[in-house]
């Protein structure tokens, strides 16, 4: 009877009232924000692989600029993470910033459905891989309402990654054991989410792209997300609704900076006592945790000296948050500050995801796709190699793995959160390795067969495209060991007020990592140009006569030297201390 009244601290319902645990949260709530975010995979997981095809194809950008053109895409969805998750905290709350978001990606999946379906909105259609045809490239007013369109997706699409995941947690009460532990499946399910509505629309989606139009595939992903916003629009009775705070974490992280840079000038005290800390006892009254005071990174202990200017006594708590921040606010700060060069490590492997989701996809059009004699499986599709891997290792992982391992190590998690990202980066360094084997037989099939000048589709080489699984099924596993790992290491190492937006950080090196993608296109052909005969290893659409082989090497060779830098900076690090 005590636990059917018991209040759930720092939570309400969708009235503003107190949450209970009977009533409110739990498992069977999260279920409904599982299902609502495979629904949002399934809608949007498509684009990220085959919008290439349809920017090349349709659109009719060259090869490396509608490569270039998906990055910044999905790099402006991550990044804008961001922005949305200062957002939920100070301003709309999570589910609002959820629901919002599902609206706008349901209108721009609506309005690309439009422009892909009524030709005047788009350019004539035109064969990109005759040399002869002169393609008119997507311009003018119907170019500003593809990138309307296609950016709404991405505040959305932004918004959905900042608040779903954070509002999931928002279901579990970290302080009850059966809940923490609730908690940490919760996150297991959620990658399952996502591999599950990322399956559905890399099989379904993708297959009515290719063969029944774009108009007809961005309809049904129109459809998916509508019905994830109902599914999680249903739950509003059941949830535990997180309490909107007049300032983001982020936004205090930013005050320890900017108060810092201001106190440059000011001399630190030789006692830390005598830093700026509220004082314990307003601790149950604020709900403020504190953190004790370390001797690094001395320079952001600035923005905690208290001034008395003129002789005059001024009081820290009236001060503006800008020029003075209590000791915790500046270690939450230190915390953030040490996990910089593991997040700077990270940053190359979504840079090589990048090219799976642009060149792998175009080297798969040049290839065989026939599954069975009446069957072609769409290039796009093989990305569901690595998804349904994922799938079933998961629950292997947890299982069987990290129970053994931790026999052995007497870690809890088998291995560390660390470990497990250096086992990641080191297979995207093998993946992309095998990439550049892969293409260099598929060049070679291509130049034995005198088919360099095939066109893509029509008369596809005589090799198959299963070919690129093995580079697919290896940085899969990559993504598990990295992604997951990555995500756990900052929700375990960040400060509980940090917490909430903890998947920022993995968002963010995503999206640094496919801005890069696009830079690093732009500069290796620059720097091609003139050894080479098409002008740039990735110049023109011709893949079968572009240096693809050579840029994997490349990218192979800059991930084993990062995972070099990476053991390095890993072997420094000191995990926080979180009794």
């Amino acid at each position: 009877m005590q636990e059917k009244f018991e209040v759930v601290e720092g939570k309400v319902d969708w009235k503003g009232r107190p949450a209970f645990k009977h009533k409110h949260g739990g498992t069977r709530s999260s279920l409904l924000i599982l299902v609502a975010f495979g629904f949002e995979n399934m809608a949007t997981f498509a684009l990220a692989v085959n919008l290439i095809t349809y920017f090349n194809t349709v659109m009719h950008f060259e090869l490396a600029d509608a490569a270039n053109q998906l990055t910044n895409y999905m790099g402006a969805g991550y990044i804008l993470s961001i922005l949305m998750a200062v957002l939920a905290d100070t301003f709309l709350g999570r589910f609002k910033t959820v629901i919002i978001s599902g609206c706008l990606e349901f209108l721009a999946l609506i309005l690309l459905m439009i422009q892909a379906h009524y030709p005047k909105l788009k350019p004539q259609p035109c064969n990109m891989f005759d040399k002869q045809a002169h393609c008119e490239t997507v311009g003018g007013g119907n170019a500003a309402f593809l990138y309307v369109a296609l950016y709404t997706l991405a505040i959305g699409s932004a918004g959905i990654k900042a608040a779903l995941p954070s509002h999931g947690a928002d279901q579990f009460d970290e302080k009850d054991p059966k809940e923490a532990l609730q908690m940490s499946s919760f996150f297991n399910q959620l990658l399952l989410g996502v591999c599950g509505g990322g399956a559905a629309s890399l099989t379904l989606i993708v297959w009515i792209q290719d063969y029944k139009g774009w108009d007809w595939g961005l309809g049904i992903s129109s459809a998916a997300i509508f019905f994830g916003v109902v599914i999680f629009t249903a739950g509003l009775p059941l949830y535990r609704m997180h309490i909107v705070s007049e300032s983001s974490a982020i936004v205090q992280i930013l005050q320890v900076y900017v108060a810092a840079i201001r106190n440059r000038n000011l001399v630190l005290p030789e006692d830390s006592a005598d830093l700026y800390e509220i004082e314990r006892d307003k601790e149950a009254s604020v709900e403020e945790d504190f953190l004790p005071h370390r001797n690094i990174y001395r320079f952001l202990d600035k923005a905690a000296i208290q001034q008395t200017p003129c002789g005059q006594v001024e009081t820290p708590e009236v001060s503006s948050p800008w020029k003075i921040c209590r000791v915790t606010q500046v270690e939450n700060a230190k915390v953030i500050l040490s996990m910089v060069p593991i997040f700077c490590c990270t940053i190359v492997m979504t840079l090589c995801l990048a090219q799976l989701q642009t060149f792998s996809i175009q080297q798969g059009l040049t290839m065989d796709t026939k599954l069975t004699n009446s069957f072609h499986i769409p290039p796009a599709s093989l990305v569901i190699i690595p998804v349904s891997f994922i799938i079933l290792i998961v629950p292997i992982y947890d299982k069987l793995f990290v129970p053994f391992a931790r026999k052995l190590t007497g870690i809890p998690t088998g291995i560390t959160h660390l470990q497990r990202v250096g086992v990641g980066l080191v297979l995207s360094s093998i993946s992309m390795a095998v990439a550049a084997l892969m293409e260099a037989k598929r060049k070679g099939v291509a130049r034995d067969h005198n088919m360099l000048d095939a066109t893509p589709v029509l008369q596809p080489l005589p090799i198959s495209t299963f070919w690129l699984s093995f580079q697919f099924f290896i940085f899969g596993i990559a993504d598990l060991f990295t992604y997951v790992g990555l995500l756990e290491f900052f929700y375990s190492e960040a400060p509980k007020s940090l917490k909430s937006v903890s998947t920022c950080f993995l968002w963010s090196s995503m999206a640094l990592g496919y801005f890069l993608s696009t830079i690093v296109v732009k500069i290796v052909n620059s720097a091609t140009k003139g050894i080479t005969r098409n002008g740039g290893w990735l110049i023109g659409n011709n893949i079968n006569r572009n240096h693809l082989n050579l840029f994997y090497w490349l990218l192979s060779i800059l991930s084993f030297i990062n995972f070099c830098i990476y053991v390095s900076v890993a072997k420094r690090y000191k995990y926080r201390n979180h009794k």
